[in-house]
């Protein structure tokens, strides 16, 4: 590759929205080309499903799969329809003239007519060696109770939740359902979450707070036994028995990348317009949990990069760019509006 490639679609991520958007483009005839990125530290091509051991509640799979191979699967379908892949990262675009400059870390520059930005969001976690190993071994500690906290491995045990915002208390509370009890553990002597919210889980029976606590270390070796926990105050260690770790304390959207070119909202997500995937840049998209800070699932993601897709081809017809074939055309699209 080199600057002297033009390409209909870059789609820059390879989460569930980067690859359904590969999936979409690839059937309309766009040729398109996925940058997956590489391992950094606990970021994995495949985002935050790599960490992710069973998946229960993605459609088309009534037997569980895990997230490594959902990524597998549906990335594969991309590539089976023509997607082209750069197993690198991107380290910089430019939206400031068209068509567009991408820029990964080792090969030549691409230009594009149009880009979507599927990047996803990387869970903030604690910090711990105990912690990371035991989740990306998939041995009890996750970053997504609505995801993981039904599965039959937590079911009828103590769970741990860490965090003191809305997020967190909504993890608790959904934990609640198959828990026998659930630890919130917080480092400050009250929530930030929204008062409703903390009045909701301070008086559900199942839940109590272990307030200016902080976590030291995961216990366990291959699955998850407990937590050593430290006193925020006093400095008094002492160590409590869990089946599960649930850290709930953010997330931070893939972006710096862009250098700002693209709109964010307060909190760093993408900013799109309303029931659409399109940026403040004309000819940009964005899809996945990048625009996402309140569903944070699988098929959500997916269906923004089914979005994303559909409106770059569209923008790309518009401009006399690109194939005309239609992304829904044909008797196997699975078109709900139809």
């Amino acid at each position: 590759m080199s600057a002297s490639t033009l390409e209909n679609v870059v789609i820059i991520g390879s989460g569930p929205a980067a690859w359904t958007a590969a999936i979409y483009a690839a059937r309309a005839n766009l040729n398109p080309l996925v940058f997956e990125g590489e391992p950094v530290g606990t970021e994995l091509p495949g985002g935050q499903l790599m960490l992710t051991t069973d998946v229960e509640n993605f459609p088309g799979f009534p037997e569980a799969l895990t997230g490594p191979e959902l990524m597998e699967r549906i990335k594969a379908q991309a590539v089976h329809h023509g997607t082209r892949v750069v197993s690198e990262l991107v380290k910089q675009v430019d939206f400031s003239q068209r068509p567009f400059t991408i820029t990964p870390n080792y090969a030549g520059p691409v230009l594009a007519h149009t880009v979507i930005v599927a990047t996803g969001a990387a869970a903030k976690w604690i910090g711990l060696e105990s912690e990371m190993r035991l989740a990306q071994i998939g041995g009890g500690v996750s970053a997504c109770a609505v995801c993981d906290g039904a599965m039959p491995f937590y079911r009828n045990k103590r769970l741990a939740v860490v965090g003191g915002g809305d997020t967190a208390m909504e993890e608790a509370m959904y934990l609640t359902k198959f828990a026998s009890e659930v630890v919130i553990i917080h480092r400050r002597d009250s929530f930030r979450a929204s008062k409703v919210m903390a009045n909701r889980v301070l008086n559900h029976p199942k839940v109590r707070v272990l307030w200016n606590s902080r976590v030291s270390e995961v216990l366990g070796s291959d699955f998850i036994t407990g937590l050593k926990i430290e006193n925020a105050a006093t400095g008094e260690a002492s160590e409590i028995e869990v089946g599960g770790l649930f850290v709930a304390i953010g997330h931070t959207p893939n972006t710096k990348f862009l250098g700002g070119q693209l709109d964010v909202t307060e909190h760093g997500y993408i900013k799109v317009s309303a029931w659409r995937t399109a940026t403040n840049v004309d000819g940009v998209f964005a899809a996945g949990d990048v625009i996402d800070d309140y569903y944070r699932q699988a098929i959500t993601s997916a269906g923004t990069g089914c979005m994303a897709a559909l409106e770059a081809e569209r923008w790309l017809a518009h401009h006399g760019l690109g194939e005309t074939a239609s992304v829904t055309g044909g008797s196997a699209d699975a078109d709900a509006g139809a």
